[in-house]
């Protein structure tokens, strides 16, 4: 069976909903597809005590107000509901358990576009978007991973939910940004933890003091309009916040020392004799080792000619301009900081949305 669809949106997370929301309002047909079982759920399966940086008022997509208390830092579960509602309220058109297998080029009567797969059928679309999120979903660990000795338990940060997965003894986290900082923070109550990654610097606001109320809008204001693909300063931050990870936020130096974590500002670069070990030979004896080395972009199901530099797609703002039709949306730093918040993706969305609509013109549908 085949189906034609002006714009495909693959990926039904924030930016994959926004991305409709502002094609709807346009005018513009679309169909956003996810894999997973409920929306929500590509924020459900990270670790249990995640919290959103932002709080409830910063929460919302453009139509829908993030409910309940908006000084409030919202769980990933209560976020997870939210774009659930979002999406029923929006009455956007989205299907789940819809897995996209290969995108290639329609090449169809000399007309652009694109064919997406999925399983036994088949979605042609004039245009596609692919909003799978900031930075990826495959996990990535170093290749001597596999060479740490047996009775050391191994997670990624994609798999560790809490504590209580972890064999006991000594704990030691590899990578130093959100996640491992979070994770580091967390199995310090339980047992011994070291982190090891370097520093990336530091925003110097208490998360949990009334401060944070005071001052996040003038934070939110040089994520939005300083920090920005524009300007110097923000082409700096987005080669560190895409190749190195971002700054201290909510768990900071401090907090850890507090739980006597011991920070080694350093890189693990090989094993030895079965054990974790920096450059300068030092090795960590450890029961278990969580390693919060991020994600890579994976775009082996993507057929087009799709240009990568640096594991990154190369667009502006989202619009690859190689290939005609084809954006993304939901990149960390797709054209700010705050891109990969929620309060930044409307405004990418929104970009994306008027260059589909340009694109198009009058043009009517395609023939399937």
């Amino acid at each position: 069976m085949t189906q034609h669809i002006e714009t495909l949106i693959i990926g039904a997370g924030q930016a994959g909903l926004s991305a409709g929301h502002h094609l709807r309002k346009l005018g513009r047909e679309c169909l956003i597809v996810d894999g997973n079982e409920r929306i929500g759920d590509n924020w459900r399966c990270h670790y249990d005590s995640l919290a959103l940086f932002t709080p409830g008022k910063a929460n919302g997509l453009d139509g829908v107000p993030f409910p309940g208390d908006p000084a409030h830092f919202p769980s990933k579960d209560e976020f997870a509901e939210y774009l659930e509602l979002y999406a029923v309220a929006q009455d956007l058109p989205v299907r789940m358990q819809t897995r996209v297998d290969r995108l290639r080029p329609a090449e169809r009567d000399g007309h652009d576009g694109f064919v997406a797969t999925l399983g036994a059928e088949e979605i042609t679309c004039d245009n596609v978007v692919v909003a799978t999120g900031t930075f990826g979903r495959t996990p990535q660990t170093p290749p001597f991973a596999r060479d740490l000795a047996p009775g050391i338990q191994q997670l990624h940060s994609s798999a560790y939910r809490n504590p209580a997965q972890l064999a006991d003894g000594p704990a030691l986290v590899v990578g130093a940004s959100h996640s491992g900082l979070d994770i580091a923070y967390e199995l310090a109550a339980t047992r011994p933890t070291t982190l090891v990654g370097p520093d990336r610097g530091n925003v110097p606001l208490d998360w949990a003091s009334h401060r944070i109320q005071v001052v996040f809008p003038l934070i939110e204001f040089a994520f939005n309009h300083v920090l920005t693909r524009r300007t110097p300063m923000g082409r700096k931050t987005m080669r560190q916040l895409r190749h190195h990870g971002a700054p201290q936020l909510r768990v900071k130096r401090h907090h850890l020392a507090e739980r006597d974590v011991e920070w080694v500002t350093e890189h693990i670069t090989g094993v030895t004799a079965g054990l974790p070990r920096l450059a300068d030979g030092r090795t960590f004896d450890v029961a278990s080792v969580v390693w919060a080395t991020g994600f890579r972009q994976a775009y082996d199901w993507i057929d087009v000619p799709l240009p990568v530099q640096d594991g990154w797609p190369v667009e502006y703002r989202g619009v690859v301009g190689s290939v005609p039709g084809f954006y993304f949306c939901g990149l960390a730093f797709q054209y700010c900081f705050a891109s990969g918040e929620v309060n930044g993706v409307g405004r990418d969305a929104a970009y994306i949305a008027r260059k589909i609509t340009a694109r198009m013109g009058t043009r009517t549908l395609s023939p399937v």
